[in-house]
């Protein structure tokens, strides 16, 4: 069977495999569930219905830091009252456009959010007393800066404990990094690719994306901008995978090439396509026990028309971008769906 690449292999000018949006999360070792919580603060001779007055210095501790930060940057930190007010992307992009991208803190934002939070709880029966879960809300910040490597990224803080903080970056944004650092021309719009001067070269440096260089990366940030570890003793912030995108860029010299082929792609798609083809696609092999949603989407856009295959909480979608990129984009919002294939 010949590919699709392969049969318009003279259309095409060449194909990128990359890393789009991806979503880390930071808890702190012992503290980020309740038991490990409730001994920490006993050992600081802290009663557990006294567990208010051991978290709000700490809270007051992350508000005077982004305060700090502020000032540092000539920022006013923007309070966010209502989500449908603006998106902060569309904000950010307009600070950029006028600031320009060289790195350190771009913009600050603050929210009132749910988080996860403990509270004092005694049993009767057993006659214990310990901290239990919650579902809390409280003030967050939205610190956005660009990195060297990573390019422009936010850590989300939270003022109440448990303090998880959430990660997020692009890996379109370490790419173009890295195609700057080696003086290797391209031509990007927002996230995507249209050319590179050598794209061999460019899906080397997609396939270099480093883990570890992130991972020392995001302690840094995490110091700077969360700076409440050392209560919790000599650790470090756990970096865990809550969300991924991998994207599949086929890009073609010529609008007219693309557009008919798309057309019959992601409309046969609609028909051809059914949820075991979609299981199959992500590991899965559909039955009886499966108690999420499945299926497909076709959507018209003004942008244009997409297609989407979804099981749970990972999708895979199809659309073109430009009129020239053909994407094909697999989501995961939460990794844990993979680690029960095969049960």
């Amino acid at each position: 069977m010949v590919s699709l690449i392969e049969r318009y292999d003279k259309q095409i000018a060449g194909t990128l495999t990359c890393f789009d949006r991806i979503i880390i999360s930071g808890t702190i070792p012992g503290a980020c569930y309740p038991e490990g919580m409730a001994r920490h603060i006993s050992t600081k001779g802290v009663r557990l219905f006294d567990y208010p007055r051991f978290v709000e210095p700490l809270r007051e501790e992350i508000r005077e830091n982004a305060e700090k930060i502020a000032k540092e940057n000539g920022l006013e930190i923007e309070h966010i009252r209502s989500k449908r007010a603006f998106r902060k992307e569309d904000r950010i992009k307009e600070i950029l456009k006028q600031r320009g991208t060289h790195p350190e803190i771009v913009h600050i934002f603050s929210a009132m959010e749910p988080c996860p939070a403990y509270t004092p709880w005694h049993d009767k029966q057993s006659g214990k007393t310990t901290l239990r879960y919650k579902d809390g809300k409280c003030l967050h910040y939205y610190f956005y800066f660009t990195d060297q490597t990573f390019g422009l990224c936010y850590l989300r803080v939270p003022t109440w404990a448990p303090f998880r903080l959430q990660f997020y970056c692009n890996g379109h944004n370490y790419l173009a990094n890295k195609l700057s650092e080696q003086k290797s021309g391209c031509k990007q719009l927002d996230n995507t690719f249209l050319s590179f001067d050598d794209w061999k070269q460019a899906q080397s440096l997609a396939d270099g994306f480093s883990v570890g260089v992130l991972h020392a990366a995001l302690d840094l940030w995490a110091a700077k901008l969360c700076p409440i570890l050392y209560h919790f003793g000599e650790v470090k912030y756990h970096w865990s995978l809550m969300q991924c995108e991998l994207a599949l860029d086929i890009v073609f010299y010529r609008q007219k090439d693309l557009a008919p082929l798309y057309d019959c792609l992601v409309r046969g798609a609609v028909h051809a396509v059914k949820c075991e083809d979609v299981a199959t696609f992500l590991g899965r092999k559909l039955d009886g026990r499966f108690r999420d949603e499945l299926g497909n989407d076709f959507q018209t856009r003004i942008k244009g028309t997409r297609i989407w295959h979804h099981m749970g909480p990972v999708s895979i979608k199809m659309y073109d971008k430009a009129g020239l990129v053909l994407r094909i984009e697999t989501t995961v919002n939460d990794v844990s769906f993979f680690g029960t294939i095969g049960r």
